[in-house]
């Protein structure tokens, strides 16, 4: 049986008490030692002091009897190198040295810690020995300090750190419990508007702290995200609206069709039903192929490069796995666009490629597939030829321009003829069986070429202006050939 998950704050909570615990006790074990460290040097540092003064006595060989201790906190001993007591402070041992024969050695400083009882002290005594005397009558001072003093204090500073620190740490635990829940109350905002969006049609957003922190860049990121995906959704189903509705003619016509066949009975012309019926076949399966291709365009990165036949089928599913993506190489322009050419009658359609390599990087059956969309669309509208054309270097870029005579598109509708499904049959009345998706394919193509494509007037000024498409793609040197 799992254990219920700790929340975010309680998480933080416990991180943060687990902190102020090992921090407040290591400062704590640090405090006591450096308390101690000190409070030991200046016991050493008194009995030193009186040491080295009963050693200068001892020099002079001016000895008082008893040896002058003030405050009763020290025990003084002279002893001389056989271990006998030469003299002694008034509470201090005349007969027994406070160190035995093993613990003291002559002529040598010792800071040793003993059992009180030795002196007459309770607790533990530090005894500080010094060399005095001379060469030929060596004596050694010995001065006995109590530690009772210095362990009291350690003992009343663990006491008040051992009580203090966890009361401090709960009240710390108690404020840092409203900060961290004051902290997160924006992102509990956040993730109830987040459950209050429900996908439905309209504007929804999430609230946006009014503090310039972390959690205000977040909310507005996250409805950044919101705005694209609501555009994304519009887009859909502008692009669902519009499939069906240009699905719903062709199906239309060939039931009419179907439905006058049945009422004529005899009378029907039925080589000339199948001819029409399979005219609205072509046109529903021309129509099919490009929203499969414009809806897998979508789905695929930019830099994901994948070939795309001539008549717009891509194998890009099968036995529901993906087939490999077709290399990326260099493209001769000439041979694409003479290839192209050859597809249409000369005239209308007129090839001009100056002499030289043409090179672009790119997938042939994309750049294949943008010409034709190109000469397709200039073919319905020409008056009387499509001129393909190669020009260049421009920067780092070969331009293929496909040039028609026919009325053109005004300046202000240039833009919008990329977008799907948008036909200006004002504009370009002789339009006939177009579904407003060949421009938005090119567009899309030429973007994975790493391109670009722009309308432009062929004939400025003109009554039939024309229309020029010109497409720059990445030039490439001539590539080795072995």
């Amino acid at each position: 049986m799992s254990r219920p998950r700790l929340g975010l704050r309680a998480r933080l909570l416990a991180l943060g008490v687990l902190g102020l615990v090992l921090g407040f006790g290591l400062g704590g074990a640090l405090l006591v030692g450096a308390l101690g460290w000190t409070l030991q040097r200046s016991v050493d540092a008194e009995a030193l002091r009186t040491a080295d003064a009963v050693a200068l006595l001892t020099a002079e060989d001016a000895l008082p009897d008893p040896l002058p201790v003030a405050g009763g906190q020290l025990r003084v001993q002279v002893v001389d190198a056989q271990g006998r007591i030469r003299a002694a402070s008034i509470d201090a041992d005349r007969l027994v040295p406070m160190l035995g024969p093993g613990e003291l050695r002559p002529g040598q400083a010792q800071r040793l810690v003993v059992d009180g009882r030795r002196v007459g002290m309770s607790g533990p005594v530090r005894v500080v020995t010094v060399p005095a005397g001379t060469a030929e009558e060596p004596r050694t001072v010995l001065v006995a300090k109590s530690l009772s003093d210095v362990r009291h204090s350690l003992h009343v500073v663990r006491n008040l750190l051992l009580v203090g620190f966890p009361l401090l740490v709960a009240g710390l635990a108690v404020v840092a419990w409203r900060v961290v829940g004051a902290t997160l109350r924006p992102v509990e905002e956040l993730r109830s508007g987040a459950a209050e969006i429900t996908g439905r049609a309209g504007a929804e957003r999430l609230p946006v702290p009014a503090g310039q922190d972390e959690i205000h860049r977040l909310a507005v990121t996250l409805n950044d995200m919101l705005d694209r995906l609501a555009a994304s959704r519009d887009r859909q189903r502008a692009f669902v609206a519009d499939a069906a509705h240009e699905l719903r003619s062709p199906l239309t016509n060939m039931r009419t069709e179907l439905e006058v066949a049945r009422r004529l009975g005899d009378d029907t012309d039925w080589p000339a039903v199948a001819d029409d019926l399979l005219a609205d076949t072509e046109r529903l399966s021309r129509l099919v192929d490009d929203l499969l291709l414009l809806a897998r365009l979508d789905e695929q990165a930019p830099a994901d490069r994948r070939r795309v036949a001539d008549d717009g089928r891509r194998p890009d599913v099968e036995d529901g796995h993906r087939a490999r993506s077709a290399p990326v190489g260099p493209v001769e322009l000439g041979e694409l666009l003479r290839g192209v050419a050859g597809r249409y009658p000369s005239p209308p359609v007129r090839v001009d490629v100056p002499a030289g390599a043409w090179w672009v990087e790119g997938d042939a059956g994309e750049l294949r597939r943008v010409l034709v969309n190109l000469v397709e669309n200039a073919l319905r509208h020409a008056d009387a030829e499509v001129e393909l054309a190669v020009a260049g270097p421009v920067g780092a870029y070969h331009l293929v321009t496909v040039t028609d005579d026919g009325p053109g598109i005004p300046a202000a509708d240039r833009e919008r003829v990329f977008a799907r499904f948008t036909r200006l049959d004002d504009a370009r009345a002789r339009d006939a069986g177009g579904a407003g998706l060949g421009l938005a394919i090119v567009r899309e193509l030429v973007r994975r070429a790493g391109g670009t494509v722009e309308l432009v007037d062929a004939t400025p000024g003109a009554a039939a202006p024309g229309l020029r498409a010109t497409v720059r793609l990445p030039a490439l040197a001539e590539p080795d050939r072995e």
